[in-house]
């Protein structure tokens, strides 16, 4: 017999335990379960979060409204309001970097894994600096292949002087999970610092992001 959320005991409730004790007091699945609202028949509400969080929370944090929406008892509305949910946290964590605020490469890098952690293809962008190290825009440049983001320097020249920058921070995801830095990217970094050197732009670091993991070339030493 299905379990009812209403027959649990109050404090094992996720609204009330929100309001008794907030949001941090709750696991992955009481959180989904509140935006799912309901369960279905057989499955309660945490129940069927516990059903979509199989693979955990990064990953139905990538999945479309769609690809939730076809597990049984989900539905496009309930997928959609989990969607909105996972994008209103990306977008947070982008405030984070927000005009102004200086560069930080932990702060950067946790905002880019959000990003694209679960990305299947490699994206290349860049985040401007003024002569202070605060951050004047980020930017994608190029997305490219499973394995490969192809990129002119003077792609990376253009969008610097464009935006009056004097540092940029170069970021690109691995689609593979590690950010372990590859021959080709140490050469491309190199080609890049050359190229910026020369209209006075510094490369002050180079962001590799994994899975769940970074890798910063200004604090291993590569640049």
């Amino acid at each position: 017999m299905q379990e009812l959320i209403a027959d649990l005991p109050l404090d094992d409730r996720p609204r009330e335990k929100m309001r008794r004790h907030g949001a941090e007091g709750l696991s992955d699945a009481e959180l989904i379960s509140l935006l799912l609202g309901s369960g279905t028949r057989g499955k309660n509400a945490i129940q069927l979060a516990r059903e979509l969080l199989r693979e955990g929370l990064a990953s139905l944090g990538s999945l479309s409204a769609d690809c939730m929406a076809k597990t049984s008892g989900v539905g496009l509305a309930k997928a959609t309001r989990i969607g909105a949910a996972f994008e209103i946290a990306r977008r947070l964590a982008c405030v984070e970097n927000a005009d102004g605020a200086r560069y930080d490469d932990a702060i950067v890098a946790r905002a880019l894994i959000g990003r694209y952690a679960h990305e299947s293809q490699e994206h290349l962008g860049a985040v401007l600096l003024d002569s202070r190290q605060r951050v004047l825009k980020q930017c994608e440049i190029y997305v490219g292949t499973v394995s490969r983001a192809l990129v002119s320097t003077r792609d990376v020249v253009r969008v610097a002087l464009d935006a009056n920058a004097v540092g940029v921070v170069l970021f690109h995801n691995h689609p593979s999970g590690d950010p372990a830095p590859s021959a080709e990217d140490l050469t491309f970094t190199k080609r890049i610092q050359q190229s910026l050197s020369l209209v006075d732009i510094d490369l002050v670091d180079h962001l590799i992001v994994g899975a769940q993991r970074y890798c910063s070339m200004r604090t291993k030493g590569l640049l």
